[in-house]
Order: C-alpha cells, then sequence, then structure tokens
C-alpha cells in the first residue's frame, strides 16, 4: 500500500489505529474455501485466530476510500489487528463499529470519523448482555480447547476412553465455571450502567414549548430541564441557566457535592471561546452524576445543552475503558508463549521419532500423535490460574478487591510506587491552626481563630463567611473539607432560600450568611425592637460563585452586604496565585518568606483577597461578567493556616517500601514546599538529603524555554519520621559515593519539560520524590514517564482525580469504595497505605506461585514425554490408567495445592525475576530434566540387564507365583495387545511418579517471597499421602491395584534397586537445585557478567553516577536549544 492510503484513526489519542483498505478478491475467497474444506474446517480456525492472515488471504490492498474491509491495527500495541466489514447506512454512507464506537467516513477528510461528528446516534449506553450460546462459541473456539478437543478425538480412537472422559470433564467444569463468571461480570456491569440511565425528560423547543420525551431520544444541541427535586443526568450536558448541587462520586471518587452554575456569556470584543469540556467542567453536568438541588429563575428554569450522549459522555468512557481495558504486556506471559512453542519443538522431534518406529515396524501412525498431547498439558491454563485465584482470594480476606486478576503477578515486580497526599499519606479532613491577617501592608501575629467580636465586621472573616461552595442537604452543612472548616471557624450562619422564596422573586435568591447575635457589638441602649432590626440587618448575600478550578487554582464569589448598594468581590486560593492578582502595594514585603515558614513546617496555606467593586454593576451584569473582570486588583487580606496532619501507619508503611528498596514518589495537587515539609515528615525523603526544585518556565518574548535550579533549605528540626524510624544508611541498590538528592517540580514546570526537554526528564523522573500541583491528566503522564524508564509503576489515591493514574498504572489501588473505583484495579475498604505492602506481597507470591507451577507442568511433560517415547522404542506405551492415575491423582492434586503458599511476611530487599527465560530459571529447569531423563535411562536399561529378565507374557512368572497358577488361568488371560504390560513398563512407572512429586517438591519455593513449604498443609498431606501410597504398591504389591494399572509383578531385589534409584534421583535433584538458588546464582553470575543492565533506569543512573555536572548546581540554568539544551552559570 503507498503510504499516503495508510490513515490514522484517534491521532494522538490512547486508541491511536493505524487503518488499512481493502477490497474482497473472489478467486482468492474460492481458494480459501476449498483449503478449508481439504484441511477439514481448520483453516478457518486458523483465519479467525489470525484476522491479519484472513484479510490478506482474502482481499487485495485498496484506498481506505474504495475499501470494503479495513483491517485497523494498534499503535500503542503493536502486533494487534482487528478486522472488520463496512457496513453501509440508510444515507449511503459507509461505517464500521470498533469498541461501541462508530467510524463513519468523511469525503472532505478523506478519512474515517467517530460517529458524534456526523451523526447522532441513540443516547445509550448500551452494554449488551450476549447469550451464553455466544459465550459458548467464542469460549470453545480458544485455541487451547480445540487442541483439547483434538487430544480427545485422538484418545478416543486410541481406546484411553478413562482419560479423554477425565480431560472432557475437565473442560466442561473449566468452561462452565468461565462462562458463569464472564456472564456475572456482564450482567453487574449492565445492572450498573443501565440503572437510571432511562428516564424521562422535558426538553425546551423552538416555539418554547416543554415536550417530555425518553432520555434515549436526546442528542446534542437539545436544551433539557433540569428538575428542581434532582436527577440522575442520562448524558452530557452544559448548564446555561440556573445552578445545580451535584454528586460526582460516580466519576471522581469524591462524595463532596458540587456546585455547578451556567456557563458565563461571552463579554463583547472579547471574542467567543469554544466550549471545551475540561476547561468549563464547573458548568458541565456529567452523566451518571447525581443532581441533587436545584436553584433557579421563576420566568426561566434551570436548563442545560446536551454537549454528549452515550458511549461518547464521561461515563460512557468509563464503560468502555472496563469493556475494553488494556491488554496486559507482561513479560511472564510472553515467555510462556515461547516456552510453549519449544515443548511444541520437542513434541515434533518425538512425533517423527514415532512415526519412524510406526512405519519401521508396521504398526498403526495414529498413535505417533500421543506424544504431541503428552507434550502440551491440558491442565497448564487451569494451574497457572490457580495460584491467582488464591491470591486474589486472599487479597478479599485482607480488604482489597481486585477486578484485574491478571495484575496481580504484575504487582510482584514493582519498584516505584506513587501515592496522593491528601487523603493518603495525609488524614482526609484539615483543621484550622490559626490566621494570620494583614493591615497596612504588613502582617499582624498570627491569631488562633477568626471567632471574635473584633473581627466579626472585617473584610477578612467575611471572605471567609462568603468565599466558599457550601450548600444545605438536609439541614445539613455539605461541600468541601476546607470550605466547611473555614466556615466553621467564623461560626456564621448559612440559609438558603427554599424554593417558595425563590418563585416568589425573578432572579434566583442569593444564600445569606449572617454571624451569629452574640459576635455582634452591643449596640447603644435603645429599644428591643430596633435591636432586633439592626442585629438582622448584618447579612451578606452570596450573588455569583465562581467555583474552585484545580487549574487557577482559586476561586471567587460576588457578594453584597445588606443594604449596600456596591458589591464586593472576594477571592481564595493558592497563596502564589492570589498574590499575583493582587495590588502590589497590598502585598507584605515578607509575603515570601512568611508563606515559606509555614509551608517547610507542613501547614496548607489558604490566601484571602478582597476587592470592592464598582457601582455600575448591577445584579444582571454581575451574572454574565467573566471572572477575569472580577479576580484583578485586588486587596491582600491575609492568610488562613490549615494542619493536614500525618495518619499513623504513613512513617512505618513507607519505612517498610524503603528497606524493601522500592521508591515512593508524592504527587499531590496541594503546594510544593508543603508537599516537601509532608515528605521529609513522612520519610520519604530523609532529613540529610538535598531537595533541588526544578522551575521550568516556557519560551516567551524571544527567550528559549529553561529550567532554573535552586536548592530547598533543609529543615532545621528533626522530623518525626527520623525519631520514629533511624534511618538505615546503607543501601545496597544506590551507591553512596554522591550526596542524596531529590527533585521536586509542579505541575507547570512538569509539562513546561514534558514538552521542551523530553531527554531532561527521563532524568529527572529518576530521582523525582515531590510532584506538586500536578493536574489529573498530568498524574497521569508522569506515570507514563516513569514506566517509559522501565519502572513497574504502582499508584496509591483517594479515587478523587487520581482515576486515570490509577487506571495507568501497573498496579492502581484505590482508597475509595466509590462507583469510581470500578476505574481501579484494585480497591482497598482500608482507608490508609497499609494495603500498598500488602498487594506487592501477594503479587510477589503469586509471581513465584507462577513461577512454580509452571516449571513443575513443563517437567511433568517433559518426564511423561522421555517415559513414552522409551517405551515406544519396544512398542510399547503407558497404559490409560496410568496415564490418568499420573494426570489426575498425582499432577491435578499436587498442582492446585503447591499453589497455596500464603504471601511471606515481610517485603524483601529485591524483587522475583520477570520472566521465565532467564539463567536461573532455564538451567533450573534443563538440569531437572536432565536428571530425570538420566535416572529414567538408567531404569530402562538397568532392568533389561537383569539374569531374571525376559520379555514378559501372561504366563512370566519372576515372583515365584507358579505354585499359585493353574491352566485354566493362564487359558482364560487375556493378550495385552497394546503391550502395556511388561518389566519397562512397570520399572518407569515406578520411577517417573516419585519423578513426579521430587520435582513438586523442589520447585515450591518458600522464602523469601512464600511461605515455607511445610506451612502448607494441603501440600504436605497430598505429598506424603502420595509417597505413602506409592511405597507401599512399590514393596507391597496388592493384586487389584496391579491389575487396575496394569502392573507386573518384579522381584523383591529389583523393588529395592529402585528405591535406591529414586533415593539417588532425588538427593541430586535437590542439591541442584539448592545450588541453583537465586541467592548462590546472585552472588556469581553479578561478579562474572559485567554488562549493561536492561532497565533503562539502571542505564541512566549509572551515566548519570559519572557525570560531574549532574545534578545541576543552584546557580545554573538550562536552556532548550533545538532538539538539546545546554547549561550556563547564572552571573
Amino acid at each position: 500500500m503507498e503510504k499516503e492510503d495508510l490513515k490514522l484513526l484517534n491521532k494522538g489519542e490512547e486508541e491511536e489505529m493505524e487503518l488499512h483498505g481493502y477490497r474482497l478478491c473472489r478467486w482468492r475467497l474460492a481458494l480459501v474455501g476449498f483449503g478449508v474444506l481439504c484441511t477439514g474446517g481448520f483453516l478457518l480456525l486458523l483465519l479467525y485466530w489470525m484476522p491479519e492472515w484472513c484479510v490478506k488471504s482474502t482481499c487485495t490492498r485498496t484506498t481506505a476510500r474504495d475499501a470494503e474491509v479495513v483491517l485497523l491495527r494498534s499503535t500503542v500495541r503493536s502486533n494487534i489487528y482487528v478486522r472488520f466489514r463496512l457496513m453501509l447506512c440508510q444515507l449511503f454512507i459507509r461505517y464500521f463499529t470498533f469498541h461501541s464506537t462508530k467510524y463513519y467516513w468523511n469525503h472532505e477528510l478523506q478519512n474515517f470519523q467517530v460517529l458524534m461528528k456526523l451523526f447522532f446516534g441513540v443516547n445509550e449506553i448500551a452494554v449488551k448482555v450476549p447469550s451464553v450460546f455466544k459465550l459458548l462459541i467464542k469460549e470453545v473456539l480458544n485455541p487451547f480447547y480445540i487442541f483439547q478437543l483434538f487430544s480427545v478425538i485422538l484418545w478416543s480412537a486410541d481406546e484411553y476412553y478413562y482419560y479423554a472422559v477425565a480431560i472432557v470433564f475437565m473442560s466442561v467444569v473449566s468452561i462452565a465455571t468461565s462462562l458463569y463468571t464472564i456472564k456475572k461480570q456482564y450482567i453487574m456491569l449492565h445492572d450498573m450502567v443501565t440503572a437510571h440511565s432511562i428516564v424521562r425528560v422535558s426538553v425546551c423547543r423552538t416555539n418554547k414549548d416543554i415536550e417530555e420525551i425518553l432520555s434515549t431520544d436526546l442528542v446534542p444541541g437539545d436544551v433539557m430541564v433540569i428538575p428542581n427535586n434532582g436527577t440522575i443526568m442520562p448524558c452530557d450536558a452544559v448548564l446555561v441557566s440556573g445552578t445545580c448541587i451535584v454528586n460526582e462520586s460516580m466519576l471522581t471518587g469524591e462524595s463532596v457535592p458540587v456546585t455547578k452554575t451556567n456557563l458565563p456569556n461571552s463579554v463583547e470584543g472579547e471574542g467567543d471561546d469554544a466550549y471545551n469540556t475540561e476547561e468549563h467542567k464547573r458548568h458541565t453536568l456529567f452523566c451518571g452524576t447525581n443532581v441533587i438541588q436545584t436553584r433557579f429563575y421563576t420566568d426561566e428554569l434551570v436548563k442545560a445543552v446536551v454537549v454528549r450522549t452515550g458511549f461518547s459522555t464521561a461515563k460512557g468512557q468509563l464503560v468502555r475503558s472496563i469493556l475494553y481495558p488494556k491488554p496486559t504486556d507482561f513479560k511472564l506471559y510472553r515467555d510462556a508463549y515461547l516456552f510453549l512453542l519449544c515443548l511444541v519443538a520437542v513434541a515434533g522431534i518425538g512425533f517423527i521419532y514415532s512415526i519412524v518406529l510406526s512405519i519401521i515396524n508396521k504398526t498403526i501412525i495414529i498413535e505417533s500423535l500421543d506424544i504431541i498431547t503428552i507434550t502440551v498439558p491440558p491442565a497448564l491454563p487451569a494451574a497457572m490460574t490457580a495460584g491467582i485465584v488464591y491470591a486474589q482470594r486472599r487479597l478479599k480476606q485482607s480488604g482489597i478487591f481486585c477486578i484485574s486478576p491478571q495484575r496481580i503477578n504484575i504487582c510482584g515486580q514493582i519498584n516505584l510506587f506513587c501515592f496522593d497526599k491528601t487523603g493518603t499519606l495525609t488524614e482526609d479532613g484539615l483543621d484550622l491552626w490559626g490566621v494570620q491577617r494583614v493591615e497596612n501592608s504588613s502582617f499582624h501575629l498570627s491569631e488562633e481563630n477568626a471567632y471574635k467580636e473584633n473581627l466579626v465586621k472585617s473584610q477578612f472573616v467575611a471572605c471567609m463567611a462568603t468565599c466558599h461552595s457550601l450548600t444545605k442537604i438536609e439541614g445539613q452543612l455539605s461541600g468541601d473539607p476546607l470550605d466547611l472548616k473555614m466556615f466553621e471557624a467564623t461560626g456564621w450562619i448559612l440559609e438558603e432560600a427554599t424554593e417558595e422564596e425563590t418563585s416568589l422573586h425573578n432572579r434566583i435568591m442569593p444564600t445569606v450568611v449572617r454571624p451569629p447575635k452574640q459576635l455582634l457589638p452591643p449596640e447603644p441602649a435603645s429599644s428591643s425592637e430596633r435591636d432586633m432590626v439592626h442585629t438582622s440587618a448584618y447579612e451578606i448575600g452570596i450573588v455569583r460563585q465562581f467555583p474552585f478550578s484545580s487549574a487557577l487554582q482559586r476561586m471567587s464569589v460576588v457578594a453584597r452586604l445588606l443594604g449596600e448598594k456596591r458589591m464586593d468581590a472576594y477571592m481564595k486560593g493558592a497563596p502564589e496565585v492570589v498574590a499575583s492578582l493582587c495590588k502590589n502595594e497590598t502585598v507584605p514585603e515578607d509575603f515570601a518568606e512568611v508563606l515559606e515558614d509555614y509551608t517547610k513546617q507542613g501547614f496548607r496555606v489558604i490566601a484571602l483577597a478582597h476587592r470592592r467593586l464598582e457601582s455600575k454593576l448591577s445584579w444582571h451584569k454581575v451574572q454574565n461578567i467573566s471572572r477575569d473582570h472580577i479576580e484583578t486588583n485586588m486587596e491582600f487580606l491575609g492568610l488562613i493556616i490549615m494542619q493536614n496532619k500525618l495518619k499513623n501507619e504513613t512513617p512505618g508503611i513507607l519505612q517498610d517500601l524503603h528497606r524493601a528498596n522500592i521508591r515512593t514518589v508524592m504527587v499531590t495537587g496541594d503546594n510544593m514546599l508543603t508537599a516537601i515539609s509532608v515528605a521529609r515528615d513522612c520519610g520519604m525523603i530523609p532529613p540529610d538529603d538535598t531537595v533541588i526544585i526544578a522551575d521550568a518556565h516556557p519560551p516567551q518574548y524571544g527567550q528559549p524555554a529553561r529550567i532554573t535550579w535552586r536548592y530547598a533549605d533543609k529543615p532545621s528540626k528533626t522530623s518525626r519520621y527520623e525519631e520514629k524510624y533511624p534511618i538505615d544508611v546503607c543501601d545496597a541498590d544506590e551507591p553512596k559515593s554522591k550526596e542524596q538528592y531529590h527533585f521536586a517540580m509542579n505541575g507547570k514546570s512538569f509539562a513546561t519539560i514534558l514538552e521542551h526537554f523530553p531527554d531532561m526528564l527521563q532524568k529527572l523522573v529518576l530521582r523525582g520524590t515531590v510532584f506538586a500541583r500536578m493536574a489529573p491528566d498530568q498524574k497521569t503522564q508522569l506515570i507514563e514517564a516513569l514506566q517509559g524508564v522501565d519502572y513497574y509503576v504502582g499508584m496509591c489515591g483517594d479515587g478523587a482525580n487520581d482515576c486515570g493514574a490509577l487506571k495507568r498504572a501497573h498496579g492502581g489501588i484505590s482508597l475509595s469504595e466509590l462507583e469510581a473505583s470500578v476505574a481501579s484495579p484494585f480497591t482497598s475498604r482500608t482507608p490508609n497505605i497499609s494495603c500498598v505492602p500488602n498487594l506487592i506481597r501477594e503479587g510477589r507470591a503469586a509471581l513465584i506461585t507462577s513461577f512454580c507451577v509452571f516449571k513443575f507442568m513443563a517437567l511433568y511433560s517433559i518426564i511423561q514425554y522421555i517415559s513414552v517415547t522409551l517405551l515406544y522404542s519396544i512398542l510399547s506405551n503407558l497404559g490409560d490408567l496410568q496415564f490418568l492415575f499420573i494426570d489426575i491423582a498425582i499432577i491435578l492434586i499436587i498442582v492446585f495445592t503447591m499453589s497455596l503458599n500464603p504471601a511471606w511476611k515481610d517485603l524483601v530487599p529485591r524483587r522475583p525475576p520477570s520472566g521465565l527465560i532467564s539463567g536461573p530459571l532455564l538451567f533450573s529447569v534443563l538440569t531437572q530434566i536432565l536428571i530425570c531423563l538420566g535416572f529414567q535411562i538408567i531404569t530402562f536399561v538397568w532392568v533389561q540387564k537383569q539374569a531374571w529378565y525376559t520379555v514378559w507374557k501372561p504366563f512370566t512368572d519372576v515372583c515365584n507365583h507358579s505354585s499359585q497358577l493353574n491352566v485354566s488361568e493362564l487359558n482364560n488371560t487375556e493378550l495385552d495387545e497394546h503391550n502395556i504390560q511388561n518389566f519397562e513398563n512397570t520399572s518407569l512407572f515406578y520411577v517417573s511418579s516419585f519423578q513426579y512429586l521430587i520435582v513438586a517438591v523442589v520447585f515450591s519455593k518458600g522464602k523469601p517471597f512464600r511461605q515455607p513449604s511445610y506451612k502448607n498443609w494441603p501440600f504436605v498431606l497430598s505429598t506424603v499421602g502420595l509417597y505413602i501410597f506409592l511405597l507401599f504398591i512399590l514393596f507391597h504389591p496388592v493384586e487389584s491395584i496391579d491389575e487396575t494399572l496394569e502392573i507386573v509383578c518384579v522381584p523383591f531385589e529389583w523393588r529395592v534397586k529402585l528405591f535406591l534409584i529414586i533415593l539417588i534421583n532425588a538427593a541430586v535433584s535437590v542439591m541442584v537445585e539448592v545450588r541453583d538458588s537465586p541467592t548462590h546464582h546472585l552472588s556469581w553470575l553479578s561478579c562474572l557478567r559485567k554488562r549493561a543492565p536492561k532497565a533503562r533506569y539502571m542505564y541512566l543512573a549509572k551515566e548519570l553516577m559519572v557525570d560531574p555536572d549532574w545534578p545541576p548546581r543552584p546557580t545554573t540554568t538550562t536552556e532548550a536549544n533545538g532538539s538539546t539544551y545546554e547549561m550556563r552559570i547564572n552571573s
């Protein structure tokens, strides 16, 4: 295909895909049809599994414009192809549907576009629950079950009925369990989505009529009326009139009600800014959120314009992310497929060998196919899943719920964990520590509270009482915890107009705040009536709110004192932002020093400001004015100092992670110096380490983008962390030749570095510990940047604004149990970070269990392969019931009990290996294969060298039982057509049965990632029981058992020799596996091989260790220079 014919869909987004156009070719279709007939349908299955092959074998390439079939390839995850047949709608426009989104052909752009940009479908988030039949067909067409079907047919043809029935039974149970689980998940998601999704709504029409329609008929552009008693939003809509109180816990995980205001009208001369969901989210009612209350005009109801419907809404995107999760790419799974291919190659060698034997000896070739079914174990997927299922159950018992079990193994590799600050590392609530007012451009001494008579009529207290988004729900104040603490500190009373009062006026009745009577200063002696009138006269009405914006880092209100003509504007927010919007002469000269002093101590600081508005601003003008006109030329009022205490568990847990060589990073929306102080206090930054702040500035006024480096001062006092948990100066992974340092930066600097210094960002994230003032999307970008240098990243947050990062991390754990937790792979009931080490420990245990099980299943296949191959050489085989005993009584029991080892109680400094293709693991497997091979060959050859050995016949008597036999019994003995009963078969059966148990024991590793195997009672009982049974039938033959297992009688001295072979085999296996332990390998492999580290972060750290200019000095500035950057020393 020509390069210009390659189309990109969703360019720059997570689901970016390449689109290739194809046209159906008749002769290719006919050829493929003939191939399907010749292969008995197998070619059709192969094309079903490989959509790329299917398209290329039945179609010819063409342009996207003329395509009948399109092939999509993900640019994010290579080698993932999806095939679609184009459909025609009623307007003869071609389209296809992918992940519940329709893409239509746009002739002008010469590309496919999402449905919303051309047509509007039904406003419905349709989670269709597939029928059991469809799920069954999809499950059965899995390559593994097809292979099992092939195996069962083969075994039945070879009269291995018992084993075939056992495998069919296992497959039916496995399929039924899988279908039940998948069906249940679909039903749960369907019920969650459809609850309140289809409702009746009122819509305004052009003739001002109100029409009631079903929410499924809503399309973008409809103006819907929000009922005054609230509703569940069926779409995304922007508020154009009125105010709403909304609970957005379904999306954000934050149960605090949010005030939504109407979209402000654009001011003439400023131009119309296009509506943007992120910028105008304080005016947007999102689908699935609960509108609790509305406030409205008499003649104009609360209205909202529909902007997005169906899967395009915020809720739809969330549901799509659940329905179509990002595939987990983990080295273990890739290596597992490679290992299976190796087993298939081994099976191929055995197949050719058995074919040659069959031709030479003129036997039935169908028996040669047995070797393939033996080498690839049918119970492998179930065995691999067992460890994960057990780990998931243990996590549930410790209060951690998992919706993505495959992530548990990946959590075992995590070596860096990001934490949100507020509500995660620190307590959720804030306490008012004090206030520091400003008068005449200078700070007063700090005061404990503002609940004083002399301050009741001050602008400072008025700002505290009005500048918030609190509301009353069922008589209780509700809103942001910070706003709640600030308002409660004033002691004022908030009153909202009732619906009856609102309906009597031509505008929204404002929320009114007033101080309690006891705080008002006493008036001169007067009548009680006059006193009452004056007392009730001091009230402030909140006329207009500009809600808090995380992008702007501030909020403001317009209020009016009862009886005053002019209005006042009050603002609160981040101190740096508020100070920048105030008149310079009103900001104290020592503002920066005072702020720095508080933030270093870990306090959360909020600045207040006030401005007297012009008299010409009427109520109606204020409703339409932009916040930029209000939030300027303010007067600085002072600071509110809030205290955010560390959770008791935080320092100890971070110390445990530090000892386990797991890096910890703080990602917060709070002030940088506050975050650095908390990081020092909890031990994330040790007391003696240096903190380097990177202040990045985008290019402006012809100057290139630059980074200014400055050092944060070290704290003068010892942190609480140092007192409780002394720092261990010895760290095995981090050399201490240089002074230890950490980078800190805010969200603006991060965005600038990401855009203009991408190479520098990789170096910064190696030691970046504090990322402050980070927006939700920047948190996600940070996770991606850390993953870009090969870190396995975990993320822990309280759910609010962390959803994107929680989803993107390798292991995201939410401390919120609300509906937003469906976006996080893990959710903890425990509201602190003690769940993090538990998750990592269980992940490590599950990962080691997966390795142990895979190694055991591989050895099981090879041991059986060796036995069968040796027996093929004498035209023999294992018996049907021998196969059954090995596969059911030994293998299944052992594999499902060896996975039960719980996680080790402590986190150790090293991690388990990430893949099967590693030196220690391959060495372990190959040595055990050679040991088993050697001892089976010795047994096979040695039995034939025995003096009593002869070709076994039904009347053969080497155990001196001739006196017990008579002629009639010999005549009635059936001939063994398959030559199962012979001395070689019996000897190999005994030895191989013990070999399965030997490798199970040596592979069942305990410390340092799992509890020792002797504490796994089911495994111990199963193993000991099987050992006792095998020893019993070895030394004390039972006729009925021997007949069932088709074992022949051998002399006692040969039984003793077999026992000695088994003992020596066990001793050698244990000895080799102990010497092959990870500790032994780490000690000599690290010295033997001095090659570059595989992980990029290790490679970069090694480079920077010898870089004399790193870390940057505080007197330097780094400037962007095209694709490179240069450092210069500031004069």
